[in-house]
Formats: structure tokens, sequence, C-alpha cells
């Protein structure tokens, strides 16, 4: 959750870069997400448990990855726990 300002009060440099980290990841999270739907139709109107989808869309990533002939690296690795 990004850190907001209280009233007039400023965000110090260290909550400014907090935020811009944030925005970075949420933007790569939106990217993935839109590519996953675009290309799987059933992930579009999915209605069930959070952390069951989870699972759903970590195997639909791997059917991806091998379709495109994509490599994981090991960020990626660290990131999601793969």
């Amino acid at each position: 959750m990004p850190v907001q300002k209280r009233g007039q009060a400023r965000l110090s440099d260290d909550q400014h870069t907090y935020n811009k980290v944030l925005r970075g990841l949420r933007g790569v999270g939106e990217g993935a997400n839109a590519l996953l739907t675009v290309t799987f139709k059933a992930l579009r109107r999915v209605s069930l448990d959070p952390w069951r989808i989870g699972q759903i869309v970590r195997a639909a990533l791997v059917l991806l990855y091998r379709e495109h002939e994509w490599t994981i690296s090991a960020s990626h690795n660290a990131i999601f726990g793969y």
C-alpha cells in the first residue's frame, strides 16, 4: 500500500522511493495480468478464492512461457517463488 501524506506534510525521500518502487512493481503485475487474460480467455471472468486463482495463474504462466520459449530469470524466481 502506498505511503500517503497527511494534511500539509510532505513525504520523505524514503517514502517517495518506496512509492516509486511500488508503482513499478504494480505496472509489471498489471502488464502480466493483461497478457494472461488476453492469451487465456478462461481467466477473464474467474470467481474463485483468491488463494486458489494464484495456482491457476502460475500454471497459465508456465504454459505461456513454454509456448513462447521464454526463460525465467533468477530475479523472477526470487520475486514469485518458483
